[in-house]
């Protein structure tokens, strides 16, 4: 018989150390509805402020959908976009000080910006048959984490 046995992993002897991750994805969609976000026709409203403010929110809840991610002290939460012909790039940035890293909670930042754009136009997005032919996430991943020993005064 094979036992399973899953666990958190204790930090608690860890040092509390300043930490930051970028993590980065890109979101395909249709030139058509790239043009619709930039002259700010997309009907449900400005789909970078809502998507930013999405992402922040799944940072602060990471720990609630990861089982063993520990719930940390975050300090800031930024996301950044790049809009290109057909597709949009979404950075999510997070920062903490504490005892593990940050990079599933940017990794979450990301991935729920680019979902949180998609679910604003994806009736701009979908066919005659209600599919969605091009649109597709893709690419998330960090991109780069920091930890770095804090001063002492």
């Amino acid at each position: 018989m094979i036992l399973i046995h899953s666990h958190m992993v204790d930090v608690g002897r860890k040092s509390e150390v300043y930490r930051e991750a970028l993590a980065e994805g890109e979101l395909i969609l249709s030139p058509e509805t790239i043009q619709l976000i930039k002259d700010g026709k997309v009907d449900k409203g400005d789909v970078f402020s809502v998507s930013e403010i999405a992402a922040i929110i799944s940072a602060k809840k990471t720990p609630e959908l990861i089982p063993f991610c520990h719930p940390i002290p975050i300090t800031n939460v930024s996301v950044e976009y790049e809009v290109g012909a057909s597709s949009i790039t979404a950075r999510g940035r997070v920062k903490s000080i504490g005892r593990t890293g940050v990079e599933m909670e940017a990794l979450m930042a990301t991935a729920t910006a680019l979902l949180n754009i998609w679910e604003m136009v994806k009736k701009y997005e979908k066919d005659d048959d209600g599919q969605y032919p091009l649109t597709r996430v893709k690419d998330i991943r960090v991109v780069r984490k920091i930890k770095r020993e804090m001063a002492v005064e």
